[in-house]
């Protein structure tokens, strides 16, 4: 009978081992483009990373496209748990706090130098803000820089007035309503749909995302009016990672460095690429012209001003930061 218990203690401690050897952490991951996208492949190559430091025990499984969760969707999810991790747009959210827009104001960061200047001053204030809805901010990656697309050249913001402009967040809908364009909330995989059927005939979004929706097959005209530098990011739920190993969390904030790095990178080297992309398929590439930029540049002046006043002084702080 001794022998038999010890046997069976031996049996069940064994098993016990070989549990703990095979447990794993799976989370899924919602994002909102295609594979295609240099984000979403960014995106993958991060959870590769944490998947090869964990030894295959961290598993993240992206959902790309809002398979699993719709764009604007995805900051509530990770917030109440649904997902622990996703990608998003942060100026999506500006309506819940000016600190998540600042990087969609209009010709406030026009470069990419400009960009990361325009990151470093207001990531603190953004570490804060999600702090405050238990979330963590784990990278962030611009697009590369915005432009307009139209179905006829537009030389000056006159030929915007009563075009229906397709508008994803709270800055696109204020350049329409200071455009007089008629603005249509349209998500990136209902780009090419929207144009087909003439719910919109305009757009202001980067090379990149009119090569990916194939804008060649609907519009004629890209103006590279190197408007603003857009950033995603990558957030997690603040629940979600303490309940990560030390090995975990390092794992993460490891690969959360690299693909930062990576993904500024690949923004930077998507421009040109893109350019051509459209070129190739008979977009015509135009440099706008004076009078629109002079039209777009007092654009961005007064929504630089309208941001700061609703950002209070947290939005001075980090304006002045970035002037310095």
């Amino acid at each position: 009978m001794k022998v038999l218990v010890r046997g069976l203690l031996t049996t069940v401690f064994a098993a016990g081992l070989a549990t703990a050897a095979s447990a794993q952490t799976k989370w899924d991951m919602p994002t909102p483009y295609g594979d295609g996208t240099f984000h979403t492949k960014n995106v993958r190559a991060f959870a590769d990373d944490v998947k090869k430091a964990t030894g295959g025990k961290f598993e993240i499984t992206v959902h790309s496209a809002g398979s699993l969760v719709k764009h604007p969707e995805i900051k509530a999810s990770v917030r109440r748990g649904v997902a622990p991790i996703g990608e998003l747009l942060i100026s999506l959210h500006a309506n819940e706090s000016p600190i998540y827009s600042v990087d969609s104001v209009p010709f406030l960061a026009s470069g990419y130098d400009q960009a990361r200047k325009l990151y470093a001053a207001q990531k603190p204030f953004l570490e804060k803000k999600l702090g405050e809805e238990g979330l963590v901010l784990l990278y962030s990656v611009p697009w590369p820089s915005q432009g307009i697309y139209a179905k006829k050249e537009i030389k000056s913001l006159e030929d915007l007035k009563g075009l229906r402009f397709r508008t994803y967040n709270p800055a696109t809908q204020r350049i329409a309503a200071l455009t007089g364009a008629i603005p249509t909330q349209v998500e990136v995989p209902d780009i090419a749909t929207a144009f087909a059927t003439n719910r919109v005939e305009s757009m202001i979004t980067s090379p990149t995302t009119g090569v990916d929706s194939k804008v060649w097959d609907f519009l004629s005209h890209f103006h590279h009016t190197q408007a603003w530098l857009p950033r995603n990011v990558v957030i997690v739920s603040k629940a979600a990672f303490d309940k990560l190993s030390d090995t975990e969390k390092k794992a993460v904030t490891d690969a959360a460095k690299a693909a930062e790095e990576r993904g500024w990178k690949m923004s930077m080297g998507e421009t040109d690429t893109a350019l051509k992309t459209l070129s190739d398929n008979k977009i015509v590439v135009v440099q706008p012209s004076d009078a629109l930029k002079k039209g777009f540049a007092e654009i961005g002046a007064k929504m630089t001003d309208e941001w700061q006043q609703s950002a209070g002084a947290d939005g001075k702080a980090l304006l002045d930061a970035f002037r310095k």
